[in-house]
């Protein structure tokens, strides 16, 4: 049968994509688009978006990307648009027909700032069907390299603006005290940022519908260059336009405007001028949502409250994840099952119709800390996306997606105006009536009580809410604003289909760096008082009794908690969460959650180092994404749980769309039990953006920021007793056991030199007499022999020498290493002559068998011992593992009780031979010739093993050693080679 023509292919396509694209026009080798009548293959345009072309070819497709990228030297204008993307099309070889299920492979060219191209992937071709070449052309019709030029503009404008507020602030502070009330917040420079931030939203806006209403007319007519009284004439423009629609988006900044003296609101109004009309030149079609971008750096009191904001890629890689849990998940791994359809238990995890407007329409989707409306706003352009793809009309869902399917809740009023002028503004030709956006009661209240915001929710479904007439949180409808002075907020519980977050991280218990002074972190915005911080937490605790929340893990615990209680059956987790989820010790009732009420189990983290390795911007501090559905009662529920390690997180809205739809295609995942072959690629294109592994449900969620899941699955089988290395076809026995059961952890420093009456000793300068000798804190360069010297000692109190005596009587030899950074200590455990009394980085382990102290040294430093460690941690920072005293209890080692007395005396043997011996810092554990010899002293002297076992085992250092969160992105040392 003959290969299908090429313009016949052509037109196929258009007609399908025609159907997939919402408002584009897909025309098929459009006659006029470039000069000299050059025809593209197919042109995409659509309003609001730069156009992209589509050169196709049959395979082997000779010349393709060439042809591709000689489109941009054309220098075509379209439809008064640059050409910004080019997408290089590869049909099937012998193709003779095309239909939607066809398998295509492509690629997309972008232009540079500099003019240079950029490719995607950079090599090797995304595969898919048309609907995924559909989302490709969505995602490149907005240039990246511009919005981030746009929103660096912005803020830089914005910054300007503030420093006219601040002038006004000095001169004349009961204006600025004024326009601070209405954003509900203090008069500070945060707050001035703000307001500039709120009247650039509104200046961008009212550049982009000029000329979408006839009397709206362009900023340069109402605040350009030399036009008089460009206050009077935009205030009056803008309340032309709230008289149209748009109150969640002008009616603040008129107010803010309307307080300004003229000169001063002349000034401001030119010097956001110009930025708007920039902003708007992008060819963005949500250009609004650059100010939430720019709003979060600018939250009052943001370093208590926490509200990282969630980088837009990720964004929408977490809202892709969670939609597709909407329906059942496909096959994924041995033993997966496929949920039967719900049966009247609403829309989470049935089969939902997306061209079904009405059954949108019956969706709930909750964010309770939804800060700018990020996740909402990605869910959103989910839902939106199925909706057209399906042959739907995206505007004609927007009045319910507005008034009944997003809700969001805030305790900033000025977040919620973000929130709700980026969510209208999706649409922002169409009206709606009110939203389900809500400023929640935070702090003391005017009645004497306390509030702790959306989480007043964890007791009823129904709470009232800040809204007055000064709130802008009150201007959430198209067209004006709510009357009554306050209303409920109706939550129900058990009745949302996908609750999504990036909560608060803070902790009641947090007080380090910038919390260093704050009795409550938790708790400290917006001016809080010591009593004020006490009763909220009181509050908090009570609220959050019989849940999931604790609090040494936070606020995140407690709105997971809250996230849990409003979910129905069926409905879909998506958590953007602190790393420490995996490990700690407070995280354990979630964890218990997850495995007991929750079924289809997603995690994903970042392998890198840096602000690379977490979701949120700025942060410092690793993440993870957590995607689950709510079990049914009496439904089967899957076995397994699905961890991803990226090697770094999405930098663009094209990589994360193909991230998500690798992780949710699955196909067979390897597992953890499948031994140390590493985890399933995933693959962009020809590049591996990470791993995915299987992993059977329960506590195993030592599957996080892994560069290489072999070290995964060789960890997981020495947890069991089998000894399984990369390279060995079998696995060996080796008796492990959790560290609480061969010996007994030492106290927690506080319980020796707490304030009084907790603990019994003071510390002071070390002493070669001590009677209290202790090893209490890090000093690297004193570290590098497993023998270290005290580097204290402690006094008791007057009066508590009965309890020194008993606090003393859990000092020993043997010490572990709390908070171990491997960049640049050397020790997992550490000896001291003497028993001495460990500290907060070196807390005791006390063994019955003192022989034990040895043999526990010589296994915690070799690699083996140092794999279980990292495993066991926290890896939340970029080079530092923490655990705490009670996570320790759990830490699996070589059980030494197992071991013979001819064992035992080679481990004290092992130890004498190191005593005057040096290691490098772990991370250089590959390279460390006398880390080698401990390696074999331990594999063959100690254990009895082989030669094989021993190579396998410094194979298993290298690996380690190249886990980002081993070395930390430090560069390795000139002639640190591999030692075998």
């Amino acid at each position: 049968m003959t290969s299908m023509y090429e313009p016949v292919a052509n037109t196929d396509l258009a007609r399908l994509l025609d159907g997939m694209t919402g408002p584009a026009t897909v025309e098929p080798e459009p006659p006029d688009a470039f000069p000299g009548g050059r025809r593209p293959d197919l042109l995409i345009t659509a309003p609001g978006r730069s156009p992209v072309v589509i050169e196709a070819r049959q395979m082997p497709a000779a010349n393709l990307e060439e042809d591709a990228a000689a489109r941009f030297a054309l220098n075509a204008v379209i439809g008064a648009r640059e050409l910004e993307a080019v997408i290089a099309l590869r049909y099937p070889a012998g193709m003779t027909a095309l239909t939607a299920d066809t398998p295509l492979e492509f690629a997309a060219l972008t232009r540079r700032p500099d003019g240079g191209l950029d490719r995607f992937p950079e090599s090797g071709w995304l595969e898919g069907r048309a609907v995924d070449l559909a989302d490709l052309v969505r995602l490149v019709s907005v240039p990246q390299s511009a919005v981030d030029r746009a929103a660096a503009a912005l803020e830089e404008s914005i910054g300007q603006g503030a420093e006219i507020l601040d002038e006004v602030d000095r001169l004349r502070r009961g204006i600025t005290g004024e326009i601070a009330a209405l954003l509900g917040m203090d008069n500070v420079a945060q707050t001035r940022r703000m307001a500039c931030a709120i009247v650039a939203n509104a200046m961008i806006f009212h550049d982009r519908i000029a000329g979408v209403h006839g009397n709206v007319r362009p900023l340069r007519f109402v605040c350009g260059h030399g036009v008089a009284d460009p206050q009077d004439k935009t205030l009056a423009a803008w309340a032309e336009i709230i008289e149209i629609n748009y109150w969640p988006i002008f009616a603040i900044a008129k107010d803010i405007l309307e307080q300004l003296p003229p000169d001063t609101s002349a000034r401001l109004l030119n010097n956001l001028r110009d930025t708007a009309g920039r902003v708007n030149a992008v060819g963005v079609d949500n250009a609004h949502d650059l100010t939430g971008r720019v709003f979060q750096r600018l939250i009052s009191d943001r370093k208590y409250l926490a509200t990282f904001y969630t980088l837009p890629p990720s964004a929408a890689l977490l809202a892709r994840l969670a939609v597709a849990k909407l329906k059942p998940p496909p096959l994924a791994g041995e033993g997966a099952t496929k949920l039967p359809p719900p049966q009247g238990e609403g829309w989470g995890g049935g089969e939902l119709d997306w061209s079904d407007a009405a059954a949108i329409a019956n969706l709930r989707v909750g964010d309770f800390a939804c800060g700018t409306g990020a996740l909402l706003s990605a869910v959103y352009q989910q839902i939106a996306v199925r909706h057209e793809q399906a042959g739907g009309d995206a505007a004609a869902i927007h009045p319910a997606m507005m008034e009944e399917v997003l809700y969001g809740c805030d305790v900033m009023p000025s977040a919620i105006h973000i929130t709700g002028s980026t969510l209208a503004g999706i649409q922002p030709d169409v009206g709606y009536g009110n939203s389900r956006l809500y400023t929640m009661p935070y702090g003391r209240q005017n009645d004497g009580s306390v509030k702790i915001g959306s989480l007043e929710l964890l007791q009823s479904s129904q709470v009232m809410t800040l809204f007055n007439t000064s709130d802008p949180a009150l201007r959430t409808g198209s067209a004006g604003e709510e009357t009554a002075a306050q209303v409920n907020a109706e939550i129900p519980d058990g009745g949302f289909d996908l609750v999504i977050m990036n909560p608060p991280f803070t902790r009641a218990t947090n007080h380090e760096g910038a919390h260093a002074s704050v009795v409550n972190p938790a708790f400290a915005a917006f001016n809080a008082s010591k009593a004020d911080m006490d009763d909220m937490g009181k509050r908090m605790r009570d609220l959050g009794k019989d849940s999931c929340y604790h609090g040494n893990a936070g606020m995140a615990s407690a709105f997971a908690a809250l996230a849990h209680r409003k979910l129905k059956p069926g409905g879909v987790l998506a958590l953007v969460l602190p790393l420490s989820v995996a490990s700690g010790v407070s995280w354990q009732k979630f964890r218990d959650l997850l495995r007991t009420d929750y079924t289809d189990l997603t995690v994903l983290s970042i392998a890198a180092n840096g602000k690379d390795m977490a979701f949120s911007s700025d942060t410092g501090m690793a993440e993870c994404l957590v995607i689950a559905r709510k079990a049914r009662k009496g439904v089967p529920s899957e076995q397994w749980t699905s961890f991803t390690s990226l090697l770094r997180r999405p930098t663009g809205f094209a990589p994360a769309d193909s991230i998500a739809k690798n992780i949710i295609a699955n196909g067979n995942l390897r597992g953890i039990e499948s031994g140390p072959y590493g985890g399933t690629r995933l693959m962009v294109g020809d590049e591996l953006a990470g791993e995915k592994l299987s992993v059977p449900r329960g506590d195993l969620w030592g599957c996080v920021r892994l560069l290489d899941y072999s070290l995964a699955q060789a960890a997981y089988a020495l947890t069991d007793s089998r000894l399984w290395l990369p390279g060995i076809a079998d696995a060996a026995d080796l008796k492990v056991a959790a560290l609480g059961e061969v010996g007994k952890l030492g106290l927690v420093d506080r319980d020796i030199n707490g304030p009084p009456p907790r603990g019994p000793f003071s510390k002071v300068a070390a002493s070669p007499t001590a009677t209290y000798p202790c090893l209490w804190n890090h000093d690297a360069k004193n570290e590098t022999r497993m023998i270290c010297a005290p580097d204290s000692q402690l006094e008791a109190r007057l009066g508590m020498e009965s309890k020194a005596a008993t606090v003393w009587a859990t000092a020993g030899r043997a010490h572990l290493n709390r908070e171990f950074t491997f960049g640049s200590q050397a020790l997992a455990a550490a000896f001291t002559e003497r028993d001495s009394m460990g500290g907060t980085a070196w807390p005791n382990v006390i063994f019955e068998d003192k022989r034990f102290d040895y043999a526990f040294t010589v296994w915690g430093n070799s690699t083996l011992g140092l794999l279980l460690y990292w495993r066991h941690s926290s890896r939340q920072q970029s080079s530092k593992a923490r655990m705490t005293v009670r996570k320790a209890d759990t830490l699996p080692v070589l059980d030494f009780r197992a071991l013979s007395d001819e064992q035992l005396a080679a481990a004290e043997g092992i130890f004498d031979e190191f005593r005057e011996l040096d290691l490098m810092p772990a991370y250089l554990a590959d390279a460390d010739p006398n880390r080698a010899l401990l390696d074999r002293r331990v594999v063959c002297d100690l254990l009895g093993f082989g030669e094989d076992i021993y190579r396998g085992v410094r194979r298993l250092a290298a690996k380690w050693c190249a886990e980002p969160s081993v070395h930390g992105g430090k560069r390795r040392p000139a002639g640190a080679q591999y030692v075998e």
